[in-house]
């Protein structure tokens, strides 16, 4: 496989991971619905297994590779962590995760409903990542990179691959970024298709924003309601070679457009969603993109694991 991920690539690793995740679907929203004058289609990856588009990078990584006696180790915020406990768990080989001390305990349970091996290391993401690569070194233990393996780009390139199927219309797409390995993937798929991919990510938390200023990956910001899902330090080296050809542009958005995404979601659909999965939408929302006229615009829900007392009010 190159290094930066293509349809060929995206297309193999969707048949790979055929058999272990699930094809999401779609929900189209009038535009009345959300306060906004456009219609927009949403992509459910919150009904994914383990509750995010996570598991289709997590399986690419670990079908494409020999798993060795002492299984996998991963660092997350909480979503790829149970992707990979879950991906484990289905392969029957021993995770271990450590997640930073943000994480929250919903996803802390989860992680360990899967049989994973849970350990805290650190205050934000980057120590844990640091503290997962020194462990796998001890152990041989298969390291499942969040978002900067090859692999890990296909398998979550396969969301645009199925995206596109299921809506060959669309003219631009918005997703939220954090690492960058599902912007980086779906990038890749639509390069070269017309369709506009734009990043949206949190104020707190702007890597990629940051790394495209400076034009190359640099560390930014982490913080904000977003953190344990959107908290990486700055983007990987593979994405930003895919971001900076065939990403549109990004948008910033504050925590209260986050969350009143949440709760329009919710509200409109009944959809969970956590803030790193309606920051998406949030864009829209608060107005910090606006479609050009004629756009059809479809939206990214990347994740639902909240707790949904959250979503009241």
């Amino acid at each position: 496989m190159s290094t930066h991920p293509d349809q060929a690539a995206i297309r193999a690793a969707a048949l790979r991971i055929a058999p272990h995740v699930r094809r999401t679907p779609l929900l189209q929203l009038a535009g009345t619905e959300l306060g906004i004058d456009n219609d927009i289609v949403l992509k459910l990856e919150g009904l994914q297994a383990s509750g995010s588009f996570k598991p289709r990078g997590a399986f690419n990584r670990m079908l494409s590779n020999p798993l060795p006696p002492a299984g996998v180790i991963a660092a997350s915020g909480g979503n790829h962590g149970a992707a990979v406990a879950h991906a484990a768990r289905a392969l029957g080989v021993p995770a271990e995760i450590f997640v930073p001390a943000i994480t929250g305990a919903a996803k802390r349970a989860r992680i360990e409903a899967y049989g994973a091996r849970l350990v805290v290391g650190g205050e934000a993401y980057d120590a844990a990542r640091l503290a997962s690569e020194a462990r796998a070194a001890e152990t041989g233990a298969l390291l499942v990179h969040a978002y900067d393996q090859p692999e890990v780009l296909a398998g979550q390139g396969t969301v645009a691959l199925e995206f596109q199927e299921q809506a060959p219309d669309l003219t631009h797409l918005l997703v939220a970024v954090g690492g960058g390995g599902l912007i980086g993937g779906m990038a890749a798929w639509y390069a070269g298709s017309g369709v506009q991919v734009i990043g949206v990510e949190p104020e707190a938390c702007p890597t990629l924003a940051s790394a495209l200023r400076a034009g190359r990956p640099v560390p930014a910001p982490v913080g904000g309601l977003a953190a344990d899902s959107l908290g990486a330090k700055q983007v990987g080296a593979l994405m930003f070679a895919v971001a900076r050809e065939h990403v549109a542009g990004t948008v910033l958005v504050p925590d209260e457009a986050i969350r009143a995404a949440q709760r329009r979601l919710w509200d409109a659909a009944r959809l969970p969603a956590e803030p790193g999965g309606a920051t998406a939408l949030a864009a829209l929302l608060c107005g910090a993109w606006r479609p050009p006229a004629g756009a059809r615009v479809g939206v990214l829900v990347c994740g639902a694991n909240c707790d949904p007392a959250s979503l009241a009010g």
